[in-house]
């Protein structure tokens, strides 16, 4: 049976990023602050140079890296990007922004309140619209837009090319109100997500037909309703202008431009160096190279000044926290011995989870805590530790499991004196450095089953930039093999990584994130929806490239996607999130590292954590 996967949301690009293999979240607009704040609750708080308005010059170019420029400005199209959505984010109207812990706040920019007026028989959403916000040609935000962006992402006519329509297929009829700025929206199904709609806004020239909808922003955004609009765009330099919006009614953008450059990961430091960019994500490697060349100078025995490493990285900070997103290890269930939840239970036992948090997060100064959720993270309002759903690290358990599954221990070659004592070497001296158990470590005996070995297929990515990813792969294949399960690690190029390997099954094990989200009753659902067959023999499968799901997981997010008390609706999310720990087609392992690269110059602009900046802020510290 052929598979078929199917995006219903574009925050779910089809396309892997090379550095951390991350499906891209949107831009979270919402406050930000300083440093890590003990009073937000979350693992790691944002980390950026924050400077009242009063303080950042009131000018600038803030140049931003990115991996490529957008290939469309519609959001909700298949190939939109993460850059695609930070245009977005700065150009288009929000409704609803979200704050340090990821909670939906009604955006005054744009409405002067939004809430549920009727629940019965018909959810209605009432919006009241800021009268001061028009497009950059001058005209009102009206019901109008709102009306046709709903048409267009319903799901109900097939000449709109849409990527998602979870939750505007839930919608009866958009209206105008009580007068030119309200906006009454009636659903034919309750929504509890309702504040994920109409953000981002398009206006109705965008929205208005399915010509305008698939091509019109594809390379050009004419109309802009943020602090900026859509500029100038040079392909040989690799960059996108946006520039200050005059039409915008909120605080003026404090930068007269913001830039964004196309700049190859393993570049970024050389990029920040030369001012080609003053802003970047960056590895971890960079970040300790900035760290080193930054640090008090040293003198050597002679009393003389020790000359620094990368001296032309002199002046950058490194700004640090946690992304809203989280790397998993992937149990593809579709076939073969992974197809046997015991099998899957072992391999999650066998994992120590925390010890692989550690590896990658304790070196970088943040939180290392293995994450405990799919469907949220740390920081967020609800965030619970579900994991004790399938139980904690125990070789002994895993084993067990492995045995009840017909996979019995056989007899493997023996080593000889010297290599087995280096073998048991390395695991002993890995697992006390990071408290993890190997078992029987490498005297661990293959398992056999009707003559079979057992082994699986470990597919990881190459590039540059996911070393750190392909260090978690190895350390996971130790574990594994302790137990008794054997993996074939396959290293391929990360252009098709996604393509060719997860998105079409072609892996047994692979290591890759996914973002969180405020919304998680509409977003978590495609990503762990059971797959269902199709009428041409197809398998869709929509997100969940672990074929592994159920029907009790499906009808509680459905459930809580229709639950409009927000605990109810929260409490209904968590049942799930637990059953899918039980299912084990997914291990969470840790949530992602987010490290920035800045100019020391730049304010309210760094590492965002769940939030993101109001672009109106962003700029360079007023001298």
């Amino acid at each position: 049976m052929s598979v078929r996967t199917r995006s219903s949301r574009a925050r779910r690009c089809a396309a892997l990023l090379a550095a951390g293999v991350l499906l891209p979240l949107p831009l979270l607009a919402g406050c930000s602050s300083g440093g890590p704040d003990a009073s937000d609750g979350a693992a790691a708080a944002r980390d950026i140079a924050v400077a009242a308005r009063a303080k950042v010059a009131d000018k600038g170019t803030l140049t931003w890296a990115v991996d490529a420029l957008p290939t469309t400005f519609n959001t909700f199209q298949a190939d939109a990007d993460a850059s695609t959505q930070r245009v977005a984010g700065a150009v288009l109207p929000a409704l609803f922004t979200l704050d340090a812990h990821g909670r939906p706040q009604r955006n005054p920019d744009f409405l002067r309140s939004a809430e549920v007026v009727r629940r019965e028989p018909r959810q209605v959403v009432l919006y009241k619209l800021n009268p001061s916000a028009v497009w950059s040609d001058g005209s009102a935000v009206t019901a109008a837009d709102f009306e046709a962006q709903a048409k267009a992402l319903r799901g109900k006519d097939s000449a709109y090319w849409t990527a998602r329509n979870a939750g505007y297929d839930r919608i009866e009829r958009v209206e105008r109100g009580a007068d030119a700025h309200e906006v009454k929206v009636t659903f034919a199904k309750s929504y509890a997500d309702w504040p994920s709609l109409f953000t981002p806004l398009y206006p109705k020239s965008v929205m208005g037909t399915p010509t305008g909808f698939n091509d019109s922003a594809r390379k050009e955004l004419v109309l802009a309703a943020g602090p900026f609009k859509v500029g100038s765009r040079d392909e040989d330099q690799g960059t996108l202008t946006l520039e200050r919006n005059p039409k915008w009614w909120g605080d003026r953008a404090k930068l007269d431009r913001l830039v964004l450059r196309a700049v190859p990961r393993e570049q970024r430091a050389e990029a920040l160096a030369s001012g080609k960019a003053d802003l970047a994500e960056i590895t971890p490697d960079i970040a300790t190279r900035i760290a080193k060349a930054n640090m008090p100078p040293k003198k050597d025995k002679a009393g003389k000044p020790v000359k620094p490493s990368d001296p032309q990285l002199h002046g950058l900070v490194v700004r640090k926290s946690l992304e809203p997103a989280y790397t998993q290890l992937a149990l593809n269930g579709a076939s073969g011995p992974l197809a046997d939840e015991r099998v899957r239970r072992a391999v999650a036992r066998a994992i120590d989870r925390r010890a692989i948090a550690e590896s990658v997060l304790r070196p970088l100064g943040l939180p290392a805590e293995p994450l405990g959720s799919h469907v949220l993270v740390a920081g967020q309002e609800g965030y619970q530790d579900n994991s004790d759903a399938i139980g904690g690290m125990d070789p002994r358990a895993a084993m067990s499991l492995l045995a009840d599954a017909g996979w019995k221990e056989g007899q493997t070659a023996r080593k000889k004196p010297a290599e087995a004592a280096e073998d048991s070497s390395r695991e002993v001296r890995d697992d006390r450095n990071h408290g993890s158990s190997s078992g029987k470590g490498a005297a661990a005996p293959v398992r056999l089953k009707d003559g079979k070995k057992l082994a699986l297929r470990f597919v990881l990515p190459k590039g540059s930039g996911t070393e750190s990813l392909r260090a978690v792969g190895d350390r996971i294949a130790r574990q594994l093999e302790a137990v008794g399960i054997r993996t074939e690690i396959t290293k391929v190029e990360d252009a098709g990584y996604f393509k060719d390997h997860i998105a079409s099954g072609d892996f047994d094990l692979a290591l890759y994130s996914w973002p969180a989200s405020a919304y998680p009753a509409t977003d978590a659902r495609p990503i762990f929806a059971k797959p269902q067959p199709a009428t041409d023999g197809s398998l869709t499968v929509e997100q969940n490239y672990t074929r592994v799901g159920t029907d009790q997981i499906d009808r509680l997010f459905d459930q809580a996607a229709g639950e409009l008390d927000e605990d109810a609706s929260r409490d209904l999310v968590t049942r799930a999130d637990a059953r899918i720990w039980a299912a084990a087609g997914s291990i969470p392992l840790y949530q992602r590292p987010e490290l920035v690269g800045a100019r020391a110059t730049v304010v309210n602009a760094g590492a965002f954590g769940l939030a993101t900046p109001r672009y109106q802020d962003m700029g360079f510290r007023r001298q």
